[in-house]
């Protein structure tokens, strides 16, 4: 491992559940020699990427601040999309959601909230399961029929969880059907009460990029609303697709790794 993947596996430490670390528990997960270990800290202090707090050890600093009010104003998915869901909280209420395929989980880039007063539980900057959601589930029929089958074997109770299929083969005639139908439909699979449709969004090398949800607090639509709903969300979605293509994006595409964990694809109950 590179110097620079040693030094970038201390950012990947801070997370909800930790967010200060001390130079011992950092020293105990990384295995990395104290000397080196105080290189890298003092690097990234420097650099305003992390803050040293007397009583508390390190945590995310100034700059990480910086970099996401960036993103929020120059990120071609977020300026492609923030008028559009604005106009779906418009028309249904509830709240918007845009999700970025991230590695093995999905990560809210960014949400628009409609007048109901209606507020997501699951906030702008947090991860959720691959598997869980239709926010989720309309970006993982879209990957590698490969990487699904490797991932079944290791964890097929995921994918029960999920209700996507108890063999493979249900699982992919699933997925299927999500292509198919270009949308996807989940009802208090995530929260209670809630329901929630998504549409995938591609970049210019036709890879999934993320996905465009609305989230309502209900969860009695009738088939004629669901289909309103969903057209226009799917509608929103390639017109999504069509401006990062016409912008030149080129999104790497970070599919989940099939040698590693599916834990972070598996909701916490």
């Amino acid at each position: 491992m590179s110097s620079l993947n040693k030094m970038l596996g201390i950012m990947t430490l801070f997370s909800d559940q930790k967010f200060a670390w001390t130079i011992e528990e950092m020293e105990a997960r990384l295995s990395l020699p104290r000397s080196t270990l105080y290189r890298y800290l003092r690097e990234l202090v420097d650099a305003e990427f992390l803050t040293s707090l007397p009583e508390m050890g390190y945590t995310l600093g100034p700059k990480i601040i910086e970099l996401e009010s960036i993103v929020q104003r120059q990120d071609p998915l977020i300026t492609a999309s923030r008028p559009l869901m604005k106009e779906l909280v418009a028309e249904f209420g509830g709240v918007a959601a845009l999700c970025r395929n991230y590695r093995q989980k999905v990560l809210c880039v960014h949400q628009e909230q409609g007048a109901d007063g209606f507020r997501s539980g699951y906030l702008k900057g947090q991860s959720r399961p691959l598997l869980m959601g239709s926010a989720s589930r309309v970006i993982f029929a879209h990957l590698p029929n490969q990487m699904v089958a490797k991932l079944f074997d290791d964890h097929a109770d995921a994918f029960r969880l999920a209700g996507l299929g108890s063999d493979i083969e249900a699982v992919r005639q699933s997925l299927k059907t999500i292509r198919q139908r270009g949308w996807d439909v989940t009802i208090g699979q995530v929260t209670s009460g809630v329901t929630g449709v998504a549409a995938p969004i591609f970049d210019g090398r036709e890879n999934v990029a993320g996905s465009l949800s609305v989230v309502l607090r209900r969860t009695d639509l009738s088939e004629e609303r669901l289909s309103v709903i969903a057209d226009k969300t799917t509608f929103c979605a390639r017109a999504i697709t069509r401006a990062l293509s016409d912008s030149g994006e080129e999104e790497s595409n970070p599919n989940v790794r099939p040698g590693r964990s599916l834990s972070r694809l598996i909701p916490t109950i």
